[in-house]
């Protein structure tokens, strides 16, 4: 019976004050603290026996049953992994994507360029231009299908593109977006780091409780983008178009906002070969700054509903709707759980979900998980 994972009935012998885990057992200990005490030269029955002992050495009480881990209990399942980022292999795939797409249009739109109206520069330069304008759903009207044939495509492209530019260029902006927030944060920390006393406007930068950037710091950056995406656009328009400053800036923000209401377009070649980047980059600004701003509204709004939550008294309706073992009291789960749900942090679903998993991990419905029902599980 040495071999079994919990042994019971140990026979007892001559006492002793301690007893300590021997090597006979084959298989590592569960807490490594607990080692073998060194072998050392008997000595003759006494007094000195029992009352002196080396420091530093633990030993199991022999009433206590050994806990062993044995190698070969190992998962009859392999455990889930935990999900990993995927930021890196959405930057692939939009760059892959992306290239695919353009590269799509361009050969349609050059082969076809008889079929399409509008003042020509370069057929490479108008085709990408024409993809880039048609992706971000601006419209400008400049140039525009003229056959059956051409309007399906632009319809088709439209639609890819909507969907396209929608999921994976939001998800490579977000990590763009993300990764610049996190090297603030990393700055920040380590100037604090480095001056621990006075005033740091680290202090208005971070929220320390969620540890993250301030959502209206968030908000104000990403404001900042779209100003400066604007400004980059209207100097370019006023230099390369020939635009007076008013139509400078009309044409910049009827672009980035994806207005385009077609009285003012790119028509020189330097302008189309810039507005295929920088339309490319403002417009994705411009919806995550907007994203932003409905983000920091719920959030005020989850923020006010959680003070109320917290701040108000329990009533008896409360205590019922509480009361999930309905024994005619609310221990501290259940009221920590009911207040999680009146802050709409987790739902009923959730819970019956983590109920159902706690059920499996207890076969004899004791209300706990002991070491033999997780081992038992595992086998």
């Amino acid at each position: 019976m040495e071999n079994e994972l919990f042994l019971g009935n140990q026979k007892t012998h001559e006492p002793q004050p301690f007893i300590t885990l021997t090597q006979s057992l084959s298989t590592p200990l569960l807490f490594h603290e607990i080692q073998d005490e060194p072998t050392t030269p008997s000595r003759p029955p006494g007094p000195s026996n029992t009352r002196f002992k080396k420091p530093g050495t633990l030993h199991r009480s022999k009433t206590a049953p050994a806990m062993v881990v044995m190698r070969e209990f190992q998962p009859a399942k392999p455990q889930i992994p935990k999900p990993q980022s995927e930021s890196n292999s959405i930057i692939r795939q939009a760059i892959f994507l992306l290239s695919l797409y353009l590269l799509l249009g361009v050969v349609i739109y050059s082969f076809n360029t008889d079929h399409f109206s509008g003042t020509e520069t370069h057929p490479v330069v108008d085709a990408l231009y024409f993809c880039i304008v048609t992706m971000c759903t601006i419209g400008y009207g400049d140039i525009a299908p003229l056959t059956p044939v051409t309007k399906v495509f632009a319809c088709v492209f439209v639609l890819v593109g909507f969907g396209f530019i929608d999921i994976l260029l939001s998800g490579l902006v977000n990590y763009v977006l993300d990764l610049q927030e996190s090297m603030i944060l990393t700055g920040i920390e380590m100037s604090k780091n480095r001056n621990r006393e006075g005033f740091s406007a680290a202090d208005y930068i971070i929220d320390v409780k969620k540890g993250r950037m301030r959502i209206r710091l968030k908000v104000g950056l990403a404001l900042g983008v779209v100003i400066l995406c604007i400004g980059i656009g209207t100097l370019v328009l006023y230099f390369l178009e020939d635009l007076d400053w008013i139509d400078s800036v009309y044409l910049a923000v009827m672009s980035v906002t994806t207005v385009g209401y077609g009285d003012r377009a790119f028509k020189t070649l330097p302008g189309r070969l810039f507005a295929a980047i920088w339309l490319l980059v403002s417009t994705l600004a411009v919806a995550r700054a907007f994203l932003y701003l409905a983000e920091a509204r719920i959030d005020k709004r989850h923020r006010r509903i959680s003070n109320w939550v917290l701040h108000r008294d329990i009533t008896v309706e409360d205590l019922l709707a509480a009361d999930m073992n309905n024994n005619g009291f609310i221990s501290k789960s259940e009221y920590v759980i009911y207040k999680l749900k009146e802050m709409g942090k987790i739902g009923e679903k959730d819970v019956l979900q983590i109920c159902n998993q706690f059920s499996k991990l207890d076969p004899n419905n004791l209300g706990k998980i002991t070491l033999p029902d997780l081992l038992g599980h595992r086998l």
